[in-house]
């Protein structure tokens, strides 16, 4: 696995946490959930990228 991606996928929890518990405090919880859930969902694309690349390879290495 790629370093630099775990590293950006911890940045995005970092940069989310930050974000939900200032929008917590200032007593926006709707909003604070939604940046939650937006970071969840680019982490999981990049994974789903990461994931298909892998999908490739095999193919390539088995010649499918």
């Amino acid at each position: 696995m790629d370093v630099d991606f775990i590293f950006k996928v911890a940045a995005i929890g970092i940069i989310v946490t930050v974000l939900n518990q200032l929008l917590v405090r200032s007593g926006r919880e709707e909003q604070a959930m939604l940046t939650t859930l937006a970071g969840l969902v680019v982490v999981l694309l990049m994974i789903v990228n990461v994931i298909a690349d892998l999908f490739s390879t095999v193919k390539d290495v088995f010649g499918l």
